[in-house]
Protein backbone atom coordinates (compact mmCIF):
# COMPACT_ATOMS: atom_id res chain seq x y z
CA UNK A 1 0.00 0.00 0.00
CA UNK A 2 2.47 2.32 1.05
CA UNK A 3 4.34 1.86 -2.00
CA UNK A 4 1.44 1.96 -4.28
CA UNK A 5 0.56 5.67 -2.86
CA UNK A 6 4.42 6.75 -3.31
CA UNK A 7 4.13 5.50 -6.87
CA UNK A 8 1.02 7.68 -7.57
CA UNK A 9 2.09 10.72 -5.45
CA UNK A 10 5.04 11.00 -7.68
CA UNK A 11 3.06 10.60 -10.69
CA UNK A 12 0.38 13.43 -9.83
CA UNK A 13 3.20 15.73 -8.44
CA UNK A 14 5.24 15.07 -11.74
CA UNK A 15 2.18 15.76 -13.84
CA UNK A 16 1.77 19.31 -12.57
CA UNK A 17 3.66 21.18 -15.39
CA UNK A 18 1.20 19.69 -17.52
CA UNK A 19 -1.68 21.62 -16.11
CA UNK A 20 0.75 24.78 -15.42
CA UNK A 21 -2.03 27.69 -16.04
CA UNK A 22 -4.66 26.03 -13.74
CA UNK A 23 -1.83 24.75 -11.02
CA UNK A 24 -0.34 28.66 -11.56
CA UNK A 25 -4.13 30.03 -10.74
CA UNK A 26 -4.34 28.49 -7.41
CA UNK A 27 -0.92 29.08 -6.36
CA UNK A 28 -0.67 32.84 -6.79
CA UNK A 29 -4.47 32.59 -5.29
CA UNK A 30 -3.59 31.04 -2.17
CA UNK A 31 -0.48 33.41 -1.98
CA UNK A 32 -2.62 36.67 -1.92
CA UNK A 33 -4.76 35.14 0.65
CA UNK A 34 -1.49 34.40 2.89
CA UNK A 35 -0.62 38.07 1.74
CA UNK A 36 -3.26 39.37 3.20
CA UNK A 37 -3.45 38.17 6.16
CA UNK A 38 0.00 38.31 7.28
CA UNK A 39 0.38 41.78 6.27
CA UNK A 40 -2.53 42.40 9.08
CA UNK A 41 -1.02 40.25 11.86
CA UNK A 42 2.58 41.93 10.73
CA UNK A 43 0.93 45.20 11.47
CA UNK A 44 -0.90 43.95 14.74
CA UNK A 45 2.58 42.28 15.62
CA UNK A 46 4.18 45.64 14.89
CA UNK A 47 1.77 47.96 17.31
CA UNK A 48 2.03 45.12 20.10
CA UNK A 49 5.57 44.89 20.14
CA UNK A 50 5.85 49.18 20.24
CA UNK A 51 3.98 49.52 22.88
CA UNK A 52 5.24 46.81 24.73
CA UNK A 53 8.29 47.87 24.33
CA UNK A 54 6.99 50.91 25.80
CA UNK A 55 6.76 50.05 29.21
CA UNK A 56 8.36 49.37 32.43
CA UNK A 57 7.55 47.10 35.41
CA UNK A 58 9.81 49.84 37.93
CA UNK A 59 7.75 52.79 36.64
CA UNK A 60 4.11 53.14 37.71
CA UNK A 61 1.67 55.35 36.36
CA UNK A 62 -1.56 57.37 37.82
CA UNK A 63 -4.73 58.65 35.81
CA UNK A 64 -8.20 59.36 37.64
CA UNK A 65 -10.40 56.53 38.68
CA UNK A 66 -12.19 54.98 35.43
CA UNK A 67 -9.72 56.79 32.52
CA UNK A 68 -8.61 53.93 30.51
CA UNK A 69 -6.06 56.52 28.69
CA UNK A 70 -4.12 59.34 29.10
CA UNK A 71 -6.89 61.86 27.06
CA UNK A 72 -9.60 61.45 29.45
CA UNK A 73 -7.59 61.43 32.59
CA UNK A 74 -7.36 64.67 35.60
CA UNK A 75 -4.98 65.25 38.17
CA UNK A 76 -5.26 68.21 40.38
CA UNK A 77 -1.52 69.68 41.42
CA UNK A 78 -2.89 69.05 45.02
CA UNK A 79 -2.98 65.70 43.94
CA UNK A 80 0.28 65.37 42.72
CA UNK A 81 2.04 66.98 45.72
CA UNK A 82 0.20 63.77 47.89
CA UNK A 83 1.60 61.81 45.28
CA UNK A 84 5.23 62.89 46.00
CA UNK A 85 4.98 61.97 49.35
CA UNK A 86 3.43 58.59 49.02
CA UNK A 87 5.52 55.25 49.99
CA UNK A 88 7.42 53.81 47.27
CA UNK A 89 8.57 56.35 45.36
CA UNK A 90 12.62 56.45 44.23
CA UNK A 91 14.48 59.35 45.04
CA UNK A 92 17.24 61.20 42.88
CA UNK A 93 20.68 61.69 44.34
CA UNK A 94 19.29 65.40 45.66
CA UNK A 95 16.58 63.79 47.71
CA UNK A 96 13.69 64.43 45.21
CA UNK A 97 10.95 62.01 44.36
CA UNK A 98 11.36 60.76 40.82
CA UNK A 99 8.27 61.82 39.46
CA UNK A 100 6.99 63.21 36.40
CA UNK A 101 3.67 64.75 35.97
CA UNK A 102 2.57 65.39 32.83
CA UNK A 103 -0.04 67.09 30.43
CA UNK A 104 -1.30 65.04 27.34
CA UNK A 105 -2.66 67.18 24.24
CA UNK A 106 -3.42 66.76 21.04
CA UNK A 107 -2.17 68.51 17.89
CA UNK A 108 -2.56 69.14 14.20
CA UNK A 109 0.33 67.51 12.02
CA UNK A 110 0.34 66.90 7.92
CA UNK A 111 1.33 62.65 7.01
CA UNK A 112 4.15 62.67 4.38
CA UNK A 113 2.17 60.04 2.50
CA UNK A 114 -0.90 61.50 2.00
CA UNK A 115 -0.78 65.38 3.12
CA UNK A 116 -3.55 65.02 5.21
CA UNK A 117 -4.23 65.81 8.98
CA UNK A 118 -3.67 63.36 11.40
CA UNK A 119 -4.07 63.91 15.25
CA UNK A 120 -0.72 63.72 17.01
CA UNK A 121 0.42 63.86 20.84
CA UNK A 122 2.33 66.90 22.35
CA UNK A 123 3.08 65.98 25.67
CA UNK A 124 4.06 68.81 28.58
CA UNK A 125 6.92 67.40 30.70
CA UNK A 126 9.37 68.51 33.44
CA UNK A 127 12.76 67.83 34.17
CA UNK A 128 12.29 63.96 35.60
CA UNK A 129 10.11 63.24 32.41
CA UNK A 130 12.94 61.59 30.28
CA UNK A 131 14.97 59.93 32.86
CA UNK A 132 11.67 58.02 33.90
CA UNK A 133 11.87 56.38 30.31
CA UNK A 134 14.13 54.27 28.99
CA UNK A 135 16.58 54.90 26.32
CA UNK A 136 15.51 58.26 25.72
CA UNK A 137 18.89 60.70 24.36
CA UNK A 138 18.27 63.34 21.52
CA UNK A 139 19.93 62.40 18.22
CA UNK A 140 19.60 65.60 17.00
CA UNK A 141 19.94 69.29 18.52
CA UNK A 142 19.34 69.79 21.61
CA UNK A 143 16.52 69.23 24.96
CA UNK A 144 13.79 72.20 24.85
CA UNK A 145 14.89 74.73 27.39
CA UNK A 146 12.57 75.58 30.22
CA UNK A 147 10.18 78.93 30.17
CA UNK A 148 10.48 78.65 26.31
CA UNK A 149 8.19 77.88 23.28
CA UNK A 150 10.32 75.18 22.50
CA UNK A 151 9.65 71.07 21.76
CA UNK A 152 11.60 68.49 20.44
CA UNK A 153 9.92 65.75 18.36
CA UNK A 154 10.59 61.98 18.57
CA UNK A 155 12.59 60.39 15.76
CA UNK A 156 9.52 57.94 14.37
CA UNK A 157 7.15 60.86 14.32
CA UNK A 158 9.78 62.90 12.26
CA UNK A 159 9.84 60.38 9.69
CA UNK A 160 6.23 59.76 9.14
CA UNK A 161 5.00 63.52 9.09
CA UNK A 162 6.07 66.77 7.77
CA UNK A 163 7.04 70.09 9.08
CA UNK A 164 9.01 68.95 12.24
CA UNK A 165 12.86 69.56 10.89
CA UNK A 166 15.00 70.91 13.06
CA UNK A 167 15.03 74.62 13.01
CA UNK A 168 11.43 74.62 11.70
CA UNK A 169 8.18 77.03 13.32
CA UNK A 170 5.11 74.90 13.94
CA UNK A 171 1.69 76.28 14.97
CA UNK A 172 0.31 74.95 17.94
CA UNK A 173 -3.11 76.33 19.27
CA UNK A 174 -2.59 79.91 19.38
CA UNK A 175 1.53 80.06 19.64
CA UNK A 176 4.13 78.91 17.81
CA UNK A 177 6.92 76.96 18.75
CA UNK A 178 10.39 76.06 17.48
CA UNK A 179 11.53 72.34 16.55
CA UNK A 180 15.17 72.29 18.45
CA UNK A 181 15.45 68.64 18.84
CA UNK A 182 15.20 65.11 17.91
CA UNK A 183 14.84 62.61 20.54
CA UNK A 184 15.03 58.59 20.14
CA UNK A 185 13.37 55.88 23.05
CA UNK A 186 14.34 52.56 22.13
CA UNK A 187 11.62 52.65 19.46
CA UNK A 188 8.70 52.78 21.41
CA UNK A 189 5.41 54.93 21.32
CA UNK A 190 7.40 58.12 23.09
CA UNK A 191 9.60 58.19 19.36
CA UNK A 192 5.49 59.44 17.89
CA UNK A 193 5.39 62.23 20.45
CA UNK A 194 6.17 66.11 20.56
CA UNK A 195 7.44 67.40 23.94
CA UNK A 196 7.48 70.65 25.03
CA UNK A 197 8.53 72.54 28.88
CA UNK A 198 5.06 71.61 30.95
CA UNK A 199 4.55 75.12 32.63
CA UNK A 200 4.93 76.46 28.87
CA UNK A 201 2.37 73.62 27.79
CA UNK A 202 -0.27 73.94 30.26
CA UNK A 203 0.26 78.26 30.04
CA UNK A 204 -0.38 78.37 26.85
CA UNK A 205 -3.35 75.37 26.75
CA UNK A 206 -5.22 77.09 29.83
CA UNK A 207 -4.08 74.22 31.92
CA UNK A 208 -2.24 75.39 34.63
CA UNK A 209 -4.09 73.73 37.66
CA UNK A 210 -4.18 70.35 35.83
CA UNK A 211 -2.32 67.30 34.48
CA UNK A 212 -3.47 64.13 33.34
CA UNK A 213 -1.11 61.60 34.19
CA UNK A 214 2.12 60.91 37.16
CA UNK A 215 5.07 58.82 36.42
CA UNK A 216 6.77 58.00 39.39
CA UNK A 217 9.83 55.70 39.47
CA UNK A 218 9.08 52.30 42.11
CA UNK A 219 11.83 51.70 44.92
CA UNK A 220 11.21 47.90 44.59
CA UNK A 221 9.42 44.92 43.91
CA UNK A 222 6.46 45.95 46.67
CA UNK A 223 6.64 48.86 45.95
CA UNK A 224 3.57 49.08 43.60
CA UNK A 225 1.40 47.54 45.86
CA UNK A 226 2.23 49.97 48.85
CA UNK A 227 1.60 52.92 46.40
CA UNK A 228 -1.66 51.66 45.53
CA UNK A 229 -2.50 51.15 48.84
CA UNK A 230 -1.94 54.56 49.55
CA UNK A 231 -3.52 55.78 46.36
CA UNK A 232 -6.74 53.80 47.58
CA UNK A 233 -7.38 54.57 51.00
CA UNK A 234 -6.71 58.40 50.72
CA UNK A 235 -9.77 60.16 49.69
CA UNK A 236 -8.22 62.74 48.53
CA UNK A 237 -6.59 60.67 45.85
CA UNK A 238 -8.77 57.50 44.42
CA UNK A 239 -6.52 57.15 41.77
CA UNK A 240 -6.05 54.08 39.17
CA UNK A 241 -2.47 53.11 39.68
CA UNK A 242 -0.71 50.64 37.55
CA UNK A 243 2.84 49.68 36.53
CA UNK A 244 3.48 51.42 33.09
CA UNK A 245 3.93 48.28 31.70
CA UNK A 246 0.21 46.79 32.23
CA UNK A 247 -0.98 50.22 31.42
CA UNK A 248 0.42 49.94 27.89
CA UNK A 249 -0.31 46.11 27.33
CA UNK A 250 -3.79 46.61 28.18
CA UNK A 251 -3.38 49.95 25.74
CA UNK A 252 -1.84 47.45 22.65
CA UNK A 253 -4.80 44.98 23.50
CA UNK A 254 -7.29 47.08 21.84
CA UNK A 255 -5.77 48.38 18.96
CA UNK A 256 -4.59 44.93 18.08
CA UNK A 257 -7.74 43.00 18.41
CA UNK A 258 -9.02 45.70 16.07
CA UNK A 259 -6.17 44.89 13.51
CA UNK A 260 -6.98 41.49 13.75
CA UNK A 261 -10.73 41.30 13.82
CA UNK A 262 -10.31 42.93 10.56
CA UNK A 263 -7.39 40.88 9.10
CA UNK A 264 -9.26 37.29 9.67
CA UNK A 265 -12.22 37.52 8.05
CA UNK A 266 -10.80 39.31 5.24
CA UNK A 267 -8.39 36.83 4.68
CA UNK A 268 -11.12 34.54 5.40
CA UNK A 269 -13.16 35.59 2.78
CA UNK A 270 -10.41 35.55 0.19
CA UNK A 271 -9.77 31.94 1.07
CA UNK A 272 -13.09 31.25 -0.06
CA UNK A 273 -11.97 32.47 -3.31
CA UNK A 274 -9.35 30.58 -3.62
CA UNK A 275 -10.82 27.47 -2.58
CA UNK A 276 -13.10 27.29 -5.49
CA UNK A 277 -9.90 27.85 -7.58
CA UNK A 278 -7.88 24.63 -5.84
CA UNK A 279 -11.29 22.76 -6.36
CA UNK A 280 -11.63 23.51 -10.14
CA UNK A 281 -8.04 23.14 -10.77
CA UNK A 282 -8.08 19.50 -8.57
CA UNK A 283 -11.52 18.47 -10.03
CA UNK A 284 -9.76 19.10 -13.73
CA UNK A 285 -6.62 17.53 -12.62
CA UNK A 286 -8.80 13.85 -11.72
CA UNK A 287 -10.43 14.75 -15.31
CA UNK A 288 -7.42 14.79 -17.13
CA UNK A 289 -5.90 11.41 -15.14
CA UNK A 290 -9.20 9.68 -15.66
CA UNK A 291 -7.32 7.07 -17.93
CA UNK A 292 -4.36 7.30 -16.02
CA UNK A 293 -6.63 6.40 -12.64
CA UNK A 294 -8.75 3.82 -14.16
CA UNK A 295 -5.30 1.89 -15.73
CA UNK A 296 -3.72 1.98 -12.17
CA UNK A 297 -7.28 0.56 -10.71
CA UNK A 298 -7.12 -2.27 -13.38
CA UNK A 299 -3.73 -3.80 -13.03
CA UNK A 300 -4.24 -3.78 -8.92
CA UNK A 301 -4.18 -0.51 -7.20
CA UNK A 302 -6.76 0.46 -4.64
CA UNK A 303 -8.48 3.61 -4.51
CA UNK A 304 -6.93 4.89 -1.57
CA UNK A 305 -3.57 5.88 -3.12
CA UNK A 306 -5.21 7.69 -5.74
CA UNK A 307 -7.36 9.55 -3.20
CA UNK A 308 -3.78 10.63 -0.93
CA UNK A 309 -1.95 11.16 -4.40
CA UNK A 310 -4.25 13.49 -5.59
CA UNK A 311 -4.93 14.91 -2.03
CA UNK A 312 -1.10 15.54 -1.82
CA UNK A 313 -1.04 17.48 -5.01
CA UNK A 314 -3.53 20.47 -3.84
CA UNK A 315 -1.48 20.46 -0.66
CA UNK A 316 2.12 21.00 -2.39
CA UNK A 317 0.42 23.65 -4.55
CA UNK A 318 -1.18 25.41 -1.44
CA UNK A 319 2.47 24.96 0.47
CA UNK A 320 3.78 26.67 -2.85
CA UNK A 321 1.63 29.33 -2.40
CA UNK A 322 1.73 29.58 1.15
CA UNK A 323 5.35 29.90 0.36
CA UNK A 324 5.46 32.28 -1.90
CA UNK A 325 3.11 34.44 0.17
CA UNK A 326 4.97 34.43 2.95
CA UNK A 327 8.03 35.51 1.10
CA UNK A 328 6.34 38.13 -0.52
CA UNK A 329 4.59 39.45 2.46
CA UNK A 330 8.33 39.62 4.18
CA UNK A 331 10.35 41.53 1.47
CA UNK A 332 7.18 44.27 1.43
CA UNK A 333 6.10 45.03 4.77
CA UNK A 334 8.87 43.75 7.03
CA UNK A 335 10.10 46.22 8.89
CA UNK A 336 7.72 48.80 6.91
CA UNK A 337 6.70 52.37 8.81
CA UNK A 338 2.89 53.15 9.25
CA UNK A 339 0.86 55.01 11.93
CA UNK A 340 -2.12 54.14 13.37
CA UNK A 341 -4.90 55.68 15.89
CA UNK A 342 -4.26 54.42 19.29
CA UNK A 343 -6.09 54.43 22.22
CA UNK A 344 -5.51 58.06 22.70
CA UNK A 345 -6.71 59.13 19.64
CA UNK A 346 -3.29 60.21 18.65
CA UNK A 347 -1.26 58.95 15.87
CA UNK A 348 1.20 55.82 17.20
CA UNK A 349 4.93 55.26 14.58
CA UNK A 350 5.53 51.79 14.21
CA UNK A 351 6.97 49.03 12.03
CA UNK A 352 5.50 45.92 10.84
CA UNK A 353 6.57 43.08 12.57
CA UNK A 354 6.44 39.59 10.40
CA UNK A 355 7.48 36.62 12.96
CA UNK A 356 7.71 32.57 12.99
CA UNK A 357 4.87 32.42 14.41
CA UNK A 358 3.20 34.77 12.19
CA UNK A 359 4.27 33.22 8.87
CA UNK A 360 3.26 29.67 10.98
CA UNK A 361 -0.26 31.20 10.96
CA UNK A 362 -0.39 32.29 7.15
CA UNK A 363 0.97 28.79 5.90
CA UNK A 364 -1.68 26.93 8.12
CA UNK A 365 -4.55 28.89 6.23
CA UNK A 366 -2.57 27.81 3.39
CA UNK A 367 -2.84 23.96 3.85
CA UNK A 368 -6.09 24.73 5.28
CA UNK A 369 -7.28 25.78 1.69
CA UNK A 370 -5.64 22.96 0.04
CA UNK A 371 -6.74 19.99 2.11
CA UNK A 372 -10.52 21.50 1.99
CA UNK A 373 -9.87 22.41 -2.08
CA UNK A 374 -8.74 18.95 -2.79
CA UNK A 375 -11.02 16.71 -0.10
CA UNK A 376 -13.98 16.67 -3.14
CA UNK A 377 -11.73 15.54 -5.78
CA UNK A 378 -9.28 13.29 -3.99
CA UNK A 379 -12.60 11.10 -3.10
CA UNK A 380 -14.22 11.59 -6.71
CA UNK A 381 -10.54 10.15 -7.72
CA UNK A 382 -10.50 6.88 -5.04
CA UNK A 383 -14.18 5.89 -6.32
CA UNK A 384 -13.63 6.48 -10.04
CA UNK A 385 -15.67 3.46 -12.66
CA UNK A 386 -12.63 1.30 -13.78
CA UNK A 387 -14.47 1.14 -16.91
CA UNK A 388 -15.63 4.93 -16.91
CA UNK A 389 -12.29 5.82 -16.27
CA UNK A 390 -11.16 3.87 -19.42
CA UNK A 391 -13.95 5.06 -21.51
CA UNK A 392 -12.65 8.80 -20.74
Amino acid sequence: MLKQIAAVTRINLRSIPQRFWPSLSTVVAVALVVMVLLSFLAMSAGFRQTLASSGAEDVAIALRAGAQAEINSAITRDQVRLLEDAPGIARGPDGKPLVSAELYLIVDGIKRSTGTKANLPLRGIGEAGPALRKGVHVVAGRMFAPGSNEVVVGKSLLAEFSGFGLGRTVKFGTARWTVVGVFEADGSVFESEIWGDLPVVQSLFNRNNTFQTVRMKLDGPGALAALKAYSDHDPRLKLEVKSEKEYFSEQSSQTNDLIQKLGWPLAIAMAFGALAGALNTMYSSVASRAVEIATLRAIGFSGFPAFVGTLAESLVLAGIGGAIGAVATWLVFDGFTASTLGANFAQVVFSFRLTPATIGQGVVLALVVGLVGGLLPAIRAARMPIVKGLQG
